[in-house]
């Protein structure tokens, strides 16, 4: 790395800072629906301070994020129109909320680093702080629709599927999993505070999806009841031994030839490559007592630990940074 790039990563966070005041202000949806949108008329719509609009207004297009015409009048690139405006086909604003939320605890890693642990509470964002569980459950629901969207059609579930959902979280997948295949009946589950809100999200489906409130660290399940179990985007927050229970557990709830199914972020053996995904375990380490990102490898042996095949390892379709691991239960 030169000093140039060193330079440049020292200041990352001022167009991070400049993406998460563009989505809390709901800024590009108000450049949409306002006709010749300057900077005195977005701030009359907004609510906001002109001069503190236009220089918001200024820095989002500096980084790319809109564009700016000789009238002084602000557009939507297509990519942003599409990712920045609530409700548009590939919606990550309540994702990038999320985001903003956990920006606070970056800025105290080297706290991280020097003891260990975790420097916030975990039950903040679930159950603890209402309005931040929610904004968490919310964030979840709308990176799974992204990326549900594109595995859940993958997984090839049998007809009639029993599945359990474990850490289902807001219920984006079970959702998914019962529009897509319609004899499908799914039982998800997660803890009291997010499972409230999963049973909101899943209300569409009846009672083709039961929603949970539990704990998958001790919970036990209908022995052999299942024909598959899910465990999507959970397991970075576990420990090695934790792991291994929790699988072990969901093999007991499997009928025999039954099948796992471990989406979420890998590494190599190395923890290092991909980049995003060893980013990710920081983030992790910085809000859970046991957070990391582990490699497909750690996965593999696990997954024999518990009972279960060699698993099959594919990546989820880009962008997602994400692999979907398959194993089948042991006879």
């Amino acid at each position: 790395m030169d000093i140039r790039q060193i330079v440049d990563l020292s200041s990352a966070f001022y167009g991070s800072s400049v993406l998460f005041a563009v989505v809390e202000l709901n800024v590009c949806r108000a450049i949409r629906d306002t006709p010749d949108p300057t900077a005195e008329r977005l701030a009359d719509v907004l609510g906001t301070s002109p001069r503190g609009t236009r220089l918001l207004l200024d820095a989002a297009v500096a980084i790319g994020l809109l564009t700016k015409d000789d009238a002084s009048c602000y557009g939507l690139t297509d990519g942003v129109a599409q990712a920045l405006v609530p409700g548009a086909p590939h919606d990550l604003t309540k994702a990038i909320l999320y985001n903003r939320d956990v920006m606070p605890a970056w800025s105290r890693l080297a706290q991280l680093a020097r003891t260990g642990a975790p420097v916030e509470r975990p039950a903040l964002h679930l159950g603890d702080d209402e309005g931040r569980t929610r904004r968490f459950a919310m964030a979840m629901h709308g990176r799974a629709m992204g990326i549900g969207t594109m595995v859940v059609p993958a997984l090839g579930l049998p007809k009639g599927s029993r599945v359990l959902d474990l850490a289902g979280g807001p219920g984006t997948y079970a959702l998914l999993m019962a529009k897509q295949y319609p004899s499908l009946t799914v039982d998800t589950w997660d803890v009291p505070a997010i499972s409230a809100i999963a049973k909101e999200i899943t209300a569409p489906c009846g009672d083709r999806i039961a929603c949970h409130a539990g704990d998958y660290h001790t919970d036990v399940y209908p022995a052999g009841h299942y024909d598959a179990v899910t465990l999507f985007g959970c397991l970075h927050q576990e420990s090695p031994e934790a792991i291994v229970s929790i699988l072990r557990r969901a093999a007991d709830a499997l009928r025999p030839g039954g099948k796992v199914y471990v989406l979420d972020m890998m590494t190599d053996a190395s923890h290092t490559k991909p980049a995003f995904s060893a980013l990710f375990a920081v983030n992790m380490a910085l809000t859970t007592d046991n957070g990391w990102v582990f490699s497909q490898s750690e996965l593999d042996g696990w997954l024999a630990e518990a009972g279960f095949g060699p698993a099959e390892f594919s990546p989820a379709p880009p962008p997602m940074p994400h692999i979907l691991a398959k194993a089948t239960k042991r006879a």
